[in-house]
């Protein structure tokens, strides 16, 4: 299992349970991951922490100063 935070603008897009799907971004040096349909977005990722999976289902939904803090659970091979 593999853990990861992606940041939320608005409350209520996604519930802890909920099933998410995943795309993978490409930038010269890393890698971030999106929340279909642009419901959440990740930070970037270096090469060699490269996402598997790209299904997970979220387990908690953080209310911070700075926006909501969404944490996704998958699971890769």
């Amino acid at each position: 299992m593999r853990e990861m935070e992606f940041k939320m603008e608005r409350q209520g897009l996604l519930e802890e349970g909920q099933k998410v799907r995943i795309t993978e971004g490409v930038l010269p040096s890393n890698y971030y991951y999106t929340i279909d349909p642009s419901l959440a977005m990740s930070g970037n990722y270096p090469f060699n922490q490269r996402l598997l999976a790209r299904e997970g289902v979220v387990t908690a939904i953080r209310s911070l100063e700075r926006g909501f803090y969404v944490t996704v659970e998958f699971e890769e091979d």
